[in-house]
């Protein structure tokens, strides 16, 4: 398996949680199977949370795969989501 540096094992972590990122996105991004992820996240996380996560991911609530999806996704990061500039705080 390829080695990642924390940032991008906790990055790949934080995807794998998210029910609207696809596996596709992880493997787009960097460049590892659906079965690289689920090894990872067996070997990171505590038994209890991989198997909560297993259990979310395979029940079909989750749209883990973009062919469970019904609709098209163009871009993988959330038209809601802003910008982070460094430690800039912004204004409210």
């Amino acid at each position: 398996m390829k080695e990642f540096t924390l940032r991008e094992s906790d990055r790949i972590i934080e995807m794998a949680w998210e029910d609207r990122t696809p596996f596709e996105a992880i493997t787009f991004q960097f460049g590892i199977s659906e079965a690289e992820v689920i090894t990872l996240m067996r070997t990171e996380l505590k038994e209890s949370s991989f198997k909560l996560w297993r259990k979310r991911v395979n029940s079909g609530v989750s749209k883990k795969h973009l062919k469970k999806r019904s609709e098209e996704i163009s871009r993988f990061k959330c038209s809601r989501q802003r910008t982070i500039s460094h430690n800039k705080i912004s204004k409210r």
